[in-house]
């Protein structure tokens, strides 16, 4: 135990300071008050909600608190001194960040969800919960109510974590499920999961990657001990992806997903780690292949428990809550006991591998004349880059003339170059599509 440990809550009240009250922060509230015995016998103080900071105080609001609880200076809230636990719910880099340091300072510990600044700035919050003494727990942050977070910071601490494989992103799975099975284009299947509330009006965040991104990013950093942070991701997003893609996966007995793949390798310099997030084929026998609609679910590898699987909704006001009282009751009962909880572990301290290091296997797809010479002079492209070809067909005739190939395990930078030196190619009229196969052996 490091830092001051000061002010049990035993015999008196659980203080909860509540900054935000959307989706999630409605929900915190709601489960808060209504399971408020339930959780005290679970905590063994009382749960009361001391305040909530929001933009709006008047606006109208369906959550079973005192309206007077509502305030616009989420600063003097979380700096109160008497204020046991803060939940943040607001999300972004400020003033969120500001908001959870002065809580720490003031003595308060911290439930998040806020996935894009932990994968930002984590660091700085983690030294500020250790300076002083105090919790900062985040399971809400990745996968809504799944728990995974804890499980890689705590239940598999004994063991060596050597790969976390994910669908991490509700919205990008529901849109690449429905152009699986009706057949409809990414932007129909976008329209449709706007429609039903499952991605937002804007949904760059969701569909260029960067959701995704961010908790790729606190995946790794957990799972092999290593501070990595959202720059250290490699993201391309699902936008690219056609109606063909999708097909020629069928035609391979694979579905395409959206992926957040963190890899430990080790070689003679020592072991690197690296973090990715783009869409990839995976064959239907994975586990991950049979994840539909906005369902989230990750696949961890580890040396001594093998592969573990975690599964369920992976957002959602009432999901992530859940999360979210989750680390509160671990807080509070760290509380009582005047303990701090697991902090952050970045002893392993490995080193970033670059994207162009990384190898798996890749469908390309061409767009060639229909002539006799052009398979021998596009293998001898892969052969140049020595990037092996697997399987190698050719659909249509004349016009509609295309080459599918798929390679063996090849590094990204040496497929980045065979692509160049096929645009160059007469005969190849374009490369239409170029997407990583995952999890299927060779």
């Amino acid at each position: 135990m490091t830092g001051p440990m000061t002010g049990p809550i035993t015999g008196r009240t659980l203080r909860v300071a509540l900054l935000g009250c959307g989706v999630v922060g409605s929900q915190v509230a709601r489960i808060l008050t209504e399971q408020a015995d339930d959780l005290t016998a679970r905590i063994g103080a009382r749960p009361e909600i001391v305040g909530i900071a929001v933009r709006r105080p008047q606006r109208s609001r369906d959550v079973p608190v005192d309206p007077a609880l509502f305030t616009t200076d989420a600063h003097a809230l979380v700096t109160r001194g008497d204020v046991d636990v803060v939940v943040e719910v607001i999300g972004g880099i400020e003033p969120a960040r500001s908001l959870i340091l002065a809580a720490l300072e003031s003595g308060a510990s911290v439930a998040t969800a806020n996935k894009a600044l932990l994968a930002e700035d984590g660091a700085t919050l983690f030294a500020a919960a250790e300076k002083a003494g105090r919790d900062i727990y985040f399971e809400a942050a990745v996968a809504g109510a799944i728990p995974i977070l804890r499980p890689l910071r705590e239940s598999l601490a004994g063991d060596r974590v050597r790969r976390v494989l994910g669908i991490v992103n509700g919205t990008t799975n529901f849109i690449l499920d429905r152009m699986d099975s009706t057949g409809a284009g990414f932007s129909e299947a976008l329209e449709e999961a706007q429609e039903l509330g499952y991605a937002e009006a804007d949904p760059t965040a969701d569909v260029e990657g960067f959701d995704a991104a961010a908790k790729a990013a606190i995946l790794a950093s957990l799972a092999f001990h290593t501070r990595v942070t959202v720059a250290d991701v490699h993201r391309e997003g699902i936008t690219d992806v056609s109606a063909a893609d999708i097909a020629s996966a069928r035609d391979m007995g694979c579905v395409v997903k959206l992926l957040a793949i963190c890899d430990l390798t080790d070689g003679d310099g020592g072991s690197m780690v690296s973090a990715r997030v783009h869409p990839a084929m995976i064959p239907l026998s994975h586990p991950l292949a049979s994840v539909r609609e906005a369902y989230n679910a990750v696949f961890v590898e580890s040396e001594a428990a093998g592969q573990l699987m975690f599964y369920g909704p992976g957002a959602g006001g009432a999901p992530t809550a859940s999360a979210v009282l989750g680390d509160l009751v671990t807080i509070a009962r760290n509380r009582l006991d005047e303990v701090r909880g697991v902090g952050e572990s970045t002893y392993a301290q490995c080193a970033i591998r670059p994207m162009g290091e990384t190898r798996t296997r890749y469908h390309v797809a061409i767009d060639v004349d229909d002539r006799a010479g052009v398979l021998a002079s596009v293998a001898q492209v892969f052969a140049e880059h020595d990037v092996s070809i697997q399987t190698v067909r050719q659909e249509g005739r004349d016009d509609d003339a295309e080459l599918v190939i798929v390679s063996h395990t090849a590094a990204d930078a040496a497929l980045a170059a065979t692509v160049q030196g096929l645009r160059e190619l007469a005969a190849v009229r374009d490369v239409t599509s170029v997407m990583r196969v995952e999890g299927e052996a060779e």
